[in-house]
């Protein structure tokens, strides 16, 4: 079980208006961001809970936002009004994502980096991360994004998009640290779709970090541990 934020390693959460979004600060002057999208249907609430998890020092700089995705109908669950990134048209994987939303939800990202960079953090110091559909979306605008970024974390989630990959794609961020994570049991996003993205990616050039666990469509402490490996190395933490 997650446990409470540590006193004494962040700043009291504050909700910032943009993207509706949840903003842990760190104590000290932060340097570094981390921009974490949540799943279909869930919040941004979803993953503050494993941040104390990830073992960062109170000395830590790196602040983390979680935005929330607007809500709209999502046809493949008839029609219901929840937080989506985009909606999802139907049941085949291989085109199920709505391209005009995905990239909505591309420009909203881009104008949270926006944000942070008027903030006083560098590009190459912001880590976009995401769960499944918020993974789609880190992938698609992280290495779409025209200048470096400090790394990517995909996590059990698959590459939308694609066709447009080797057109849009931008030399900033052909050699982007990019952590690639996977249930072997994933009920909702089949663990071959997610190494069909994989080899997708690698046939464009880039160098994925592959991790695979014995899970379902979740997050498990070992994974845990290697997202905190991840980002303390790009991040330069500790």
């Amino acid at each position: 079980m997650p446990r409470a934020l540590p006193s004494g390693a962040f700043a009291p959460p504050k909700i910032e208006r943009m993207l509706d979004s949840i903003v842990l600060d760190p104590l000290s002057p932060a340097d570094a961001c981390v921009i974490w999208m949540h799943g279909l249907g869930a919040d941004g609430n979803d993953f503050v809970p494993i941040i104390p998890e990830l073992g960062l020092p109170d000395s830590h700089r790196i602040r983390f936002v979680f935005p929330n995705a607007p809500t709209m109908p999502v046809t493949i669950n008839g029609g219901y009004v929840m937080r989506a990134w985009y909606d999802i048209v139907g049941a085949n994987l291989e085109d199920r994502a709505d391209e005009a939303g995905v990239r909505r939800s591309q420009a909203q990202i881009n104008e949270l980096i926006a944000d942070q960079r008027a903030k006083g953090i560098a590009s190459e110091r912001i880590v976009l991360a995401g769960f499944s559909q918020g993974g789609v979306i880190a992938l698609q605008t992280g290495l779409r994004y025209p200048e470096k970024l400090g790394g990517i974390m995909a996590l059990s989630t698959y590459l939308a998009c694609a066709n447009t990959l080797g057109t849009e794609s931008t030399l900033a961020n052909k050699d982007i640290p990019l952590f690639y994570a996977h249930g072997s049991v994933d009920p909702v996003i089949p663990l071959a779709l997610a190494k069909q993205s994989k080899a997708r990616l690698e046939t464009h050039g880039y160098k994925v970090q592959w991790h695979e666990y014995g899970m379902p469509h979740s997050v498990c402490a070992e994974e845990v541990d290697d997202i905190a490996a991840f980002l303390k190395h790009v991040l330069a933490v500790g």
